[in-house]
């Protein structure tokens, strides 16, 4: 009669335990390249806009003042140029390069 699963299984953790491998896949056995960066990044973005347009049109309907109030709000805090650029730039870069690189990706 032949083995059964769990005795499989504890055979195979053993003798990867003496050999002393990695669990596979493990990041230190690949060599990073940019095709690979693009695809993490692009993903984050993806998740990243995703989150951001939920917790935005949650706000939209949980918020009690219409949009042009808050708008106001941010406007009264006289907030430096350099700092608005930054926002603006952490807003518009995942969306940026979300688009960019799925155009990418149909060519």
């Amino acid at each position: 009669m032949g083995t059964t699963a769990k005795e499989e299984m504890a055979r195979f953790w053993e003798k990867n335990t003496k050999s002393n491998r990695p669990l596979s896949p493990h990041l230190t056995i690949y060599k990073w390249s940019l095709p690979m960066v693009m695809s993490i990044t692009h993903r984050g973005t993806g998740v990243a806009l995703s989150l951001g347009v939920s917790l935005f049109s949650l706000a939209a309907l949980a918020l009690p003042e219409h949009f042009p109030h808050y708008l106001a709000v941010v406007k009264s805090l006289s907030l430096g140029p350099a700092l608005i650029c930054s926002a603006k730039f952490v807003l518009a870069f995942p969306f940026c390069y979300h688009t960019w690189n799925g155009i990418r990706h149909l060519v």
